[in-house]
């Protein structure tokens, strides 16, 4: 009888990833606060209650995933499932706050400038890709190395936010205004950490999770359906009439 070599299981956690996950949050961390710091910098606290709601929320949520990554870092585990209850409820609440924000943010742009509000296709699929990833984290809780994988990844792409107010304006320099420039504008940054993310995976397993890829792959749609939406002539008639116009 033949033998059959079994691929040994994925490590739901090894020694290396107490400080390899605190690292890639404390980048996102960078990203978020270089980023928004700028635009409060120029723009102050002037934005409607509903962005600041928003803020709240976003913050909310990069503070208490940094709060669940050290409690499994000291192993505790029970706290670290009753926080995650708030976590879904303020997952949740993301997901109506951001485009609620958005199209606010938005309409007040067009009304003043007249200005399309079609970059609401990379504000509106950011929320979808969160949402989805988050979901699939949270059914998938009991399940270590899938879940927290996904935990991050969706953080990781409502990064682009921060990322592309502070490092946008010079990779467009280097990219230009293209389509494949615009892509790089938002997301290369934000995607370089998940990239990082498999990397690090390959050097501490071996190979890449299941549910990484997977989430790698909706991310990825995602993007290329915000950034096709944006330079499609029949994108602007629907973001219009998505702020009521």
């Amino acid at each position: 009888m033949m033998a059959v070599a079994l691929t040994p299981a994925f490590a739901a956690q090894t020694r290396t990833d107490r400080n390899a996950f605190l690292l890639l949050t404390a980048l996102v961390w960078t990203g978020i606060i270089v980023g928004f710091g700028s635009d409060i910098a120029k723009n102050g606290f002037t934005h409607p209650l509903i962005v600041h709601f928003h803020a709240v929320a976003f913050v909310g949520w990069l503070v208490l995933l940094t709060v669940q990554i050290v409690l499994i870092r000291n192993r505790k585990y029970g706290l670290h499932r009753r926080l995650g209850v708030a976590g879904a409820f303020l997952a949740a609440a993301m997901v109506i706050l951001g485009p609620s924000a958005a199209i606010v943010v938005d309409g007040i742009s067009y009304a003043a400038r007249g200005r399309a509000p079609i970059f609401l296709s990379v504000q509106l699929s950011d929320i979808v890709a969160f949402a989805g990833l988050i979901a699939a984290a949270l059914l998938l809780r009991k399940h270590a190395s899938a879940h927290k994988r996904l935990m991050l990844l969706g953080t990781m792409y409502i990064s682009d936010a921060g990322f592309s107010r502070w490092l946008g304006p010079m990779i467009t320099g280097q990219f230009g205004h293209d389509y494949w420039g615009f892509f790089a504008h938002l997301y290369l940054p934000s995607d370089l950490l998940i990239l990082g993310l498999g990397v690090y995976d390959l050097l501490s397993r071996g190979r890449l999770h299941p549910a990484y890829l997977a989430g790698v792959a909706w991310a990825l749609a995602n993007q290329v359906t915000a950034v096709s939406l944006f330079f499609s002539p029949q994108w602007k008639p629907v973001a219009l009439h998505l702020i009521g116009q």
